[in-house]
């Protein structure tokens, strides 16, 4: 039996490359401008590219955990919160027949009865909730809502200057903020095509030798730049190319090489390419020192690109969690500074049961709910003091 082919030590990957940089010369006093831009953004990719990684698995971790622990608590505590409305409804009916409360107190118990139920109804659209809401509110709900909406609708036209007036379905907030985005979107390529369009004119009009001659080397760097990219995957693929390869483990191998290279090439990923270059021993850190400015401008923008897209990548993956737990727009975050509040979170959930499973037996005892009123009555005092003590002394 023929032994197996083995593979020629240019295209087999070592266990460990040294990091991708570019070190002086013995015949250079130096690095270049441009050689110490390009280690700078390679260090800035590799680490950008290391906290991609560690957002995407942290998200598999907290949703999981957003499944198993906080969903669970939340969906017991808006139950709980559903049995406390009705109770309190019907302890309201019993207050008035026996006149334990008094008017003010029975505003206290209505208004208490609506913010319950409001923030219910918005959750889970319960309709026996709404008629409760509707019971003890001045104004159904629905009506209450659409109001509501239609003054926001006003609002944004006279805010953001368009026309909301022949949109369909617009019936909560959220349906006017994606109403709005949607036209903003539609008049902005609007604006983009008829600014095209007018910039197209001009130049075949107007445009001056000079300007063409600008038009015509940014174009010539861009095209310039993108044959950078294609000829080290050109290389790669040369060397990887898995078609003509005999020995079928080596196959597998090169075949596994080269989906990287094609992801890679796709991504724009350039710091992929040529670390693949260097560990199949395609090039070396001398070859990458001896690249002229020329083509270490092209790499540099190359990498520049990547760098901004995985920023990008990065700020999406945090945005969500931004809005849920208020960070600060510009206020750095990690997994780290993240799971913690989901804890605490999960921990005021739980918290919340055991206070709402105590409270329940309290609509039963009237006078116990008269005492009850009376105690949130003076917290909400205490509340409204400190909040104008605070405006008060706020610069």
């Amino acid at each position: 039996m023929k032994p197996p082919t083995t593979p020629p030590k240019s295209t087999k990957p070592t266990t460990s490359t040294a990091p991708l940089r570019i070190a002086p010369q013995p015949d250079q006093p130096g690095l270049s401008k441009g050689q110490k831009l390009f280690n700078t953004l390679v260090k800035q990719v590799e680490t950008g590219r290391d906290t991609l990684a560690q957002w995407q698995s942290f998200m598999d971790g907290y949703m999981q955990k957003v499944a198993s622990d906080y969903e669970p608590q939340r969906l017991i505590f808006q139950s709980l919160q559903a049995d406390m409305v009705r109770a309190l409804d019907a302890a309201w009916d019993q207050a008035r027949g026996k006149k334990i409360l008094t008017k003010s107190e029975q505003q206290i118990l209505q208004n208490l009865i609506c913010e319950m139920a409001e923030h219910l109804i918005v959750e889970t659209a319960d309709e026996t909730i709404k008629a409760i809401y509707n019971k003890h509110s001045e104004i159904d709900f629905d009506a209450e809502e659409a109001a509501a909406v239609d003054s926001m609708k006003e609002a944004v036209e006279a805010m953001f200057d368009v026309d909301l007036a022949n949109a369909d379905n617009l019936n909560s907030p959220e349906d006017i903020i994606a109403q709005l985005h949607a036209q903003m979107e539609q008049e902005h390529q609007q604006r983009v095509k008829e600014q095209a369009t007018h910039d197209a004119r001009r130049k075949n009009t107007r445009q001056t030798a000079k300007q063409r001659a600008q038009a015509e080397k940014l174009k010539a760097e861009a095209d310039e730049t993108s044959l950078s990219m294609r000829e080290v995957y050109r290389k790669l693929v040369s060397a990887l190319h898995p078609d003509r390869e005999p020995d079928p483990a080596e196959r597998a191998r090169k075949t596994a090489l080269m989906q990287r290279v094609n992801r890679a090439y796709e991504k724009k990923d350039l710091l992929q390419l040529l670390e693949l270059q260097l560990a199949i021993e395609q090039i070396d850190t001398h070859t990458i020192a001896g690249l002229s400015e020329h083509r270490l401008k092209h790499f540099n923008k190359i990498l520049q690109e990547q760098l901004d897209e995985l920023k990008h990548e990065i700020a999406q993956l945090q945005m969500p969690l931004r809005a849920q737990w208020d960070f600060q727009p510009h206020q750095p975050i990690t997994p780290k500074t993240v799971m913690p509040h989901l804890s605490r979170e999960v921990a005021n959930l739980k918290g919340s049961i055991r206070q709402i499973k105590k409270d329940m037996r309290m609509p039963a005892d009237l006078f116990a709910l008269k005492v009850w009123i009376k105690d949130y009555q003076r917290e909400a005092k205490a509340r409204e003091r400190a909040m104008r003590y605070e405006d008060d002394f706020s610069f």
